[in-house]
């Protein structure tokens, strides 16, 4: 076993402190890395707190990794050591569903293996995340870097980038498309840099005044006011997607009335309590109601090599590893543009 220094929340609640614990060793097919950069995701926050009820305690968060391989199985051919590296919000999954095959591992009909806050494929050992000097992970589970890439800045492409990249894809956002981003938060400035980037029309659905010159920065073309009548009513029936990246309770309804016929509203907030749709607002413009999770493995890379490509990155803020209760707090508040990245040096 591998002594492994780390930030844990010992029970639902109970703040993050250092926590030593241990990692396995290596398996033939397994590459260890130190971890140089974690991102701060929304979903640390809620299962650090327990706050979706699923918490496996001592708990140390983080799906967003960049490290660089420090040691290799006998078995590895993709990865060497010095390599950059990341690790996104899996680490395995059963690799015989049809799903797995299809490499969309996130859907594994006999569940995945989370980063953190979940179960090795075993389904007993606990997994622990990258608020950590190092990691241990399955090569089809590591991802290779672009080079010409800000490390802080590709860290939170591992969850926030992949999360919206995904569903932009999948329904062949482009040229030609209106598009709606609901939130601009961590989520959503990375779906405005994308959609704009994939050549669709881009206008930002925001209750801050404030986010417009944000999000014109960004890439969006518009900006619309939700809680000013007259600019909403100008995008009645407008859109032909809407990507919602709230969490919070917030009126489908509303947002159904901006789509096009055959438009799709596409969720990958997730609120915390259910919410009612009429079903008129379905079924009078034949429209759509639909969520995305994360990518597989092969998208997510093919994400990171377009990042590449384009020089897209995540705006970050790097912070100190025992500054991460106040980063809590300030995410809590919205004070954050666009996602905390915690320099792990500083563990």
């Amino acid at each position: 076993m591998l002594s492994t220094k780390g930030y844990a929340a010992q029970a639902a609640g109970v703040p993050l402190a250092p926590w030593e614990f241990q990692r396995r060793e290596l398996n033939p097919h397994d590459v260890q890395l130190d971890i140089i950069y974690c991102g701060v995701c929304h979903s640390d926050l809620h299962q650090a707190r327990d706050e979706w009820g699923n918490g496996i305690f001592p708990m140390v968060p983080g799906h967003e990794i960049i490290g660089r391989v420090s040691k290799t199985g006998d078995h590895v051919k993709r990865f060497k050591v010095g390599d950059t590296v990341g690790v996104g919000c899996l680490v395995d999954s059963c690799r015989e569903c049809d799903y797995c095959h299809d490499g969309l591992e996130q859907y594994c009909l006999k569940g995945n293996s989370q980063t953190y806050n979940g179960l090795e494929q075993d389904k007993k050992t606990p997994t622990y995340g990258g608020y950590s000097n190092m990691i241990i992970v399955h090569e089809d589970f590591v991802l290779h870097i672009p080079e010409n890439l800000p490390l802080q800045g590709v860290a939170p492409l591992l969850c926030a980038g992949i999360t919206t990249y995904s569903p932009l894809r999948h329904w062949k956002v482009g040229k030609g498309h209106k598009v709606a981003i609901l939130g601009l938060g961590g989520l959503g400035h990375m779906a405005v840099k994308f959609a704009s980037s994939f050549g669709a029309e881009v206008t930002m659905l925001s209750t801050s005044p404030s986010k417009e010159a944000d999000a014109r920065k960004l890439g969006a073309h518009k900006f619309v006011l939700t809680t000013h009548e007259e600019s909403l009513n100008a995008v009645k029936g407008y859109f032909d997607f809407i990507l919602d990246t709230v969490s919070a309770p917030h009126n489908y309804d509303l947002y159904l009335s901006l789509l096009k016929t055959d438009g799709v509203h596409i969720c990958v907030g997730a609120p915390p309590a259910p919410t009612q749709i009429m079903g008129f607002n379905l079924i009078m413009g034949r429209k759509s109601l639909v969520g995305s999770l994360i990518g597989g493995l092969p998208e997510t890379q093919e994400m990171l090599n377009y990042c590449g490509e384009h020089d897209i990155i995540s705006e970050v803020e790097v912070i100190h590893m025992n500054y991460i209760e106040t980063a809590y707090e300030r995410m809590l508040k919205g004070d954050v543009r666009y996602r905390f990245v915690i320099d792990m040096a500083t563990l």
